[in-house]
């Protein structure tokens, strides 16, 4: 089978990409055919006359339309498989692989569909309002941009996609992420019998030694919708406790005043990451908004590790609660709960290894790749019989 990925990548190199090409190089290790037609925002942004490009093209781009149409017509591929489509290829490209008769599935990577900023987040919290109007005017309101400009641009290109159809009469299959993805998809009206849930996977090649750890781990960017306060209030309020934070500084206000049983770490990669993992009792997410696919989770879980994160969005369902639970859950935004959960996991040592056990079945039995790429190869057959 052959298979055209369709993807705009960012400014910079983000989670997306990362899953873009895991995916491609998944369906290549099963004898698959992929090619891409792929767009970069990179550099668009650093000038007036880029700003203005990215935003008309968002609503309707002719360089994406007929890139589409020509990778189409060269490659002939047996389905194409969408991912983002912002600015520069624009939802109108969809219309190509419809008088192609090519079938389409949509990798729904955020909540961009219902959301014009993708986050269902403002001023750091989950906002949902745009949903429950059923409209994309709530991002003007409240500029959730933070620029006015881009807020308008934002709100106008779900618009144009929305009033046109672009996504709902010429995607197929829409791929969620996380059951709490279909269920918001399902209240903001896409038919159901469209919808399914393929999670982001993630390789269990190691083999955990369950060993007990020296400090709670955090790993992500250092920003304000993380809740990076929130775990650093928790170590201020425990000296006893060590906490290491490792992930990009964003906002350097947030820890200006870092106790100093909390150490940053800064970005990490290779073999310091892989210690950094060994070496954490457990890894705790803080996350105000709902996140996508929280793939911290996932790593942490590959080297045996638990995660304390926030009840709420995917958060819940991959986590989980009761005797199958690979962690601990607090309620949202509220430090006093999470500092309940992070004592008490931190002094029962065992417990962690329990979940941290947990956690490694969990990952190969329902996000390793070769469990998730079941669920595509029978999506694949169904669409193209």
């Amino acid at each position: 089978m052959k298979i055209l990925l369709l993807h705009n990548n960012y400014g910079k190199y983000s989670g997306e990409e990362a899953v873009v090409d895991k995916m491609a190089a998944m369906f290549r290790a099963h004898g698959h055919e992929v090619c891409f037609y792929r767009l970069t925002s990179e550099g668009s942004r650093e000038s007036i006359a880029g700003k203005i490009k990215g935003f008309l093209c968002g609503l309707y781009s002719p360089q994406g339309v007929k890139g589409v149409r020509e990778a189409l017509q060269r490659e002939k591929p047996d389905v194409v498989n969408v991912h983002n489509l912002y600015p520069f290829i624009s939802p109108a490209a969809l219309f190509e692989c419809r008088k192609a008769g090519v079938p389409v599935v949509m990798t729904v990577h955020n909540f961009r569909l219902i959301c014009p900023t993708g986050l269902f987040m403002r001023e750091g919290k989950p906002c949902e309002v745009c949903l429950q109007k059923g409209n994309e005017w709530g991002c003007i309101r409240y500029n959730c941009e933070q620029s006015h400009l881009k807020s308008l641009g934002y709100a106008l290109r779900n618009a144009v996609a929305r009033w046109t159809g672009a996504y709902r009469d010429s995607v197929n299959v829409f791929a969620c992420i996380t059951d709490f993805q279909r269920r918001k998809l399902t209240e903001a009206g896409f038919e159901p019998q469209k919808l399914c849930v393929i999670p982001n996977f993630m390789e269990a090649t190691t083999s955990p030694s369950f060993m007990p750890g020296k400090y709670v781990a955090f790993c992500g960017r250092l920003s304000r919708e993380k809740g990076v306060d929130l775990i650093c209030e928790v170590a201020r309020r425990h000296p006893e406790i060590r906490f290491k934070l490792a992930g990009e500084l964003r906002e350097p206000k947030l820890v200006a005043s870092v106790p100093v049983n909390c150490e940053l770490m800064g970005y990490l990669s290779g073999e310091s990451l892989q210690i950094f993992y060994w070496q954490a009792a457990f890894f705790v997410m803080a996350s105000r908004w709902y996140e996508g696919f929280p793939m911290s989770i996932l790593e942490a879980a590959q080297y045996g590790k638990p995660t304390i994160g926030p009840n709420h969005g995917g958060f819940t369902e991959i986590i989980g609660e009761g005797e199958e639970a690979i962690g601990r859950l607090f309620r949202p935004g509220d430090v006093d709960d999470m500092e309940r959960q992070i004592v008490a996991l931190w002094n029962a040592p065992q417990e962690a290894e329990r979940l941290g056990k947990q956690a490694f079945v969990k990952l190969k039995d329902e996000y390793s790749a070769e469990v998730v790429y079941r669920k595509w190869e029978t999506l694949f057959k169904v669409l193209c019989k």
